[in-house]
């Protein structure tokens, strides 16, 4: 999977810094790592791009869907690089690292030792995207984790 996010990380590296963005080209890739991505982040971010990125696309777009598009792709590109830049001085232990459901729900505030109903999960994902979305003071790639994190349990139950 590395040798995959490496090349996506050149593909959207290479749009990102052409003359003009292509945005066919951004549209083509988010769909293929929205598709073929195990990252749950990353593939939230792709999923969430593409339909601006397929509006940004014909040559009579208007300004303001290419901006959206421009700040879609720039998250996207964001995920990438972190997920592909080594972590100096952290350890990379999978003994330590709790598993997904366990770490999806502390993202979300929820207890560990039940099952949990989908409202219930919704509840929760909607008090912590508030803080984690860029407008309440948080990150995009906040945002894309603690959405993640609710798919994610969505997907267990």
């Amino acid at each position: 999977m590395d040798s995959k996010l490496r090349q996506w990380q050149l593909d959207i590296e290479r749009i990102w810094s052409a003359a003009a963005v292509d945005y066919g080209e951004a549209a083509r890739l988010a769909a293929e790592i929205a598709r073929a991505c195990d990252e749950a982040t990353l593939r939230a971010a792709a999923t969430q791009a593409l339909s601006i990125l397929h509006s940004a696309s014909p040559k009579n777009a208007d300004q303001s869907t290419r901006d959206a598009a421009l700040r879609r792709l720039r998250v996207v590109r964001e995920v990438l690089h972190a997920l592909t830049t080594p972590q100096f001085g952290k350890r990379q232990t999978e003994a330590r690292a709790p598993a997904p459901e366990q770490r999806y729900r502390q993202l979300l505030g929820l207890p560990l030792g039940r099952r949990l109903s989908a409202p219930e999960i919704h509840r929760a994902w909607k008090r912590a995207a508030k803080r984690a979305h860029p407008d309440g003071g948080g990150s995009a790639r906040e945002f894309l984790e603690v959405s993640a994190a609710r798919d994610g349990l969505m997907k267990e139950r």
